[in-house]
């Protein structure tokens, strides 16, 4: 996976939005004849406190082993999307409107065709041994018919090999490799420890296997120069929804978090685990379905006899119980 100055507008990127609160809920419903005494007992060992007199308050505050560095994280977001503001979109505006349509993607799919051994090569450590073949076909046929990339031929007809991504933090996912914690890196953007480190074998490979001039600033610098200026403009929209959210880091961090969970999901045939939308996140997770059956039958009330209850309180987070004060009357 390619991480670029682009990610500045994320981060910065990549990845990648004061510390942030998550959305909270608090359940507070429990009908009366269910009510039942609460036998916790304090740290001080005094006697156990009955529910009318017990304050329940429950919450999501942020993870730590998700975001440690959280309050730096911030402020390298921070910094990072000013310089975005400044400079990186600006550039990018006029790379793709000025800059001729056919030298921008002869570009572009010149570096990608660049990539797509390590493509391969990932594929084949996922064990997906169709896609590796496509995969080299892609490149075998850019590289030939393409005039050494500049022309995407392999996506059209008769050929139909798509464009994939792939990368060495998607094989370490697939392989269960947590993601560590997320980080926004100066001139990377927003990523995590898994995927730093895989983003720098997967730029290495080539430099190191092919030499010069992969292996020079002559060809370092502006390889990523394109790539950055093209991932800022691929995710303009993203960016922008992240800026005007009410909180950009953190609508920044769980949107490529999430993002990252739906790729290592769709190696392994599997369904995005949640809806990775802007509105989704800043929506926060759904309330828990409730115990009650969807189907179960509704029972009418025999005359005479009360209404049926309402259910019990269903917790969305853990509770924490504070006794009141012994005075509180």
């Amino acid at each position: 996976m390619a991480f670029s100055l682009a990610s500045f507008a994320l981060l910065v990127s990549g990845a990648p939005a004061a510390l942030v609160m998550q959305p909270q809920a608090v359940a507070l419903a429990q009908a009366a004849s269910q009510q039942k005494q609460v036998s916790e007992e304090p740290v001080d060992g005094s006697p156990p406190v009955e529910s009318e007199n017990v304050i329940v308050v429950t919450g999501e505050g942020a993870d730590p082993i998700k975001d440690p560095l959280e309050s730096v994280n911030i402020q390298a977001y921070e910094l990072t999307r000013d310089i975005d503001k400044a400079f990186v979109e600006p550039i990018a505006d006029v790379y793709e409107e000025d800059l001729p349509s056919p030298i921008r993607k002869g570009l572009r799919n010149f570096l990608r065709n660049l990539m797509e051994p390590v493509n391969a090569l990932n594929y084949l450590l996922q064990l997906k041994p169709g896609k590796a073949l496509e995969t080299v076909g892609r490149f075998a046929i850019n590289t030939t018919v393409g005039m050494a990339g500049l022309f995407d031929v392999a996506k059209k007809e008769p050929f139909n090999l798509p464009y994939r991504r792939n990368g060495f933090g998607n094989t370490l996912g697939y392989y269960g490799v947590g993601p560590g914690p997320f980080l926004v890196l100066p001139l990377v953007g927003a990523t995590t420890l898994r995927d730093l480190l895989g983003s720098g074998i997967d730029q290495a490979i080539i430099p190191f296997a092919v030499g010069k001039p992969f292996n020079t600033p002559y060809y370092a610098i502006p390889a990523y120069t394109v790539n950055s200026l093209e991932f800022r403009i691929e995710f303009d929209e993203r960016i922008g929804l992240i800026n005007d959210s009410d909180d950009p880091y953190y609508a920044l961090r769980e949107s490529y978090l999430c993002n990252r969970e739906a790729d290592i999901a769709a190696l392994k045939n599997q369904p995005p685990p949640r809806d990775c939308s802007i509105e989704a996140i800043m929506r926060g997770p759904e309330p828990a379905d409730s115990l009650i059956p969807q189907d179960a039958p509704e029972v009418e009330p025999t005359a005479g006899e009360p209404p049926p209850q309402p259910p019990a309180i269903i917790y969305i987070s853990e509770e924490v119980v504070q006794p009141l004060p012994a005075d509180y009357r």
